[in-house]
């Protein structure tokens, strides 16, 4: 099996690769808190790319959006503990602490490193995962607030991410699309985070590009595509999927229908 996830509750699994590699374009609708523990894992996010190592911690805030890539290490699986932090959790969570909601949270990954208390809360988990048990669900509350409770300890300013409950704003549509055209979601997806509906955010993109958003979406990603290849001199199988394709023929074949060669000619 590729990829299995492994739940002891609703909130909690284990991520296993199993497979050469994985790559997944996601949308992170929850606060993630993930502990990587084996394997090896890229990231791309906007403005910046993540190369991960054993042990590394970090929070995905929710509405942000990565091309993450998962490949197994020296014979052994690529594994990690995920938690889910659910809006309706949270939310319960800060009124009881009479905490008042956060200002717009980012859409950029949080690193902890290996911060030990972290890490403790998280690989207390692994039993359960072990032995195959579903978490009954006091302890999962206890685990969870335990979890919170830590980040709001070595992160002083973590409640403007996790107490922020508002939706994505209307937002200028040119400078958000500059910065996510090579992430492979639906449309409806680009239109949430922009503040839109599909039907408006067509419409605002159309007025705004004078084209549709796929058609510019192909042209964007090969054109970074070719500056991958010739500029930095990377290989086309090491950049298709970075750029938003999903297959390296498929990317081929878009390629030289744009350009008028094959993307190995570049390099030559």
């Amino acid at each position: 099996m590729a990829h299995e996830s492994i739940y002891i509750t609703p909130e909690i699994k284990l991520s296993v690769y199993n497979d050469s590699f994985h790559v997944d374009n996601v949308f992170f609708s929850d606060h993630i808190l993930i502990w990587f523990m084996e394997g090896g894992t890229k990231i791309v996010m906007p403005d910046v790319t993540y190369t991960l190592t054993p042990g590394d911690i970090f929070l995905f805030p929710r509405n942000s959006v990565a091309t993450v890539i998962n490949s197994p290490k020296g014979g052994r699986p690529n594994q990690s503990v995920v938690m889910h932090l659910r809006q309706e959790r949270l939310a319960a969570y800060y009124k009881e602490r009479n905490v008042q909601p956060g200002n717009a949270a980012p859409r950029e990954m949080l690193t902890f490193s290996n911060h030990p208390l972290l890490k403790s809360c998280l690989s207390s988990l692994i039993p359960y995962f072990e032995i195959g048990q579903q978490l009954p669900a006091e302890v999962a509350d206890i685990k969870i607030h335990e979890a919170i409770a830590i980040l709001r300890s070595i992160s002083p300013d973590i409640d403007s991410v996790l107490a922020n409950f508002e939706e994505p704003g209307k937002v200028d549509l040119s400078g958000f699309m500059e910065k996510h055209y090579m992430f492979n979601m639906e449309m409806e997806k680009f239109g949430y985070l922009t503040g839109r509906s599909l039907t408006t955010f067509r419409r605002d993109f159309k007025r705004a590009y004078g084209t549709t958003p796929q058609k510019w979406l192909t042209q964007k990603r090969l054109e970074l595509a070719h500056f991958h290849i010739k500029e930095k001199r990377r290989r086309p199988s090491d950049i298709y999927l970075e750029v938003g394709f999903e297959n390296l023929s498929h990317f081929s074949f878009a390629f030289k229908k744009l350009f008028g060669y094959a993307p190995t000619e570049v390099l030559v």
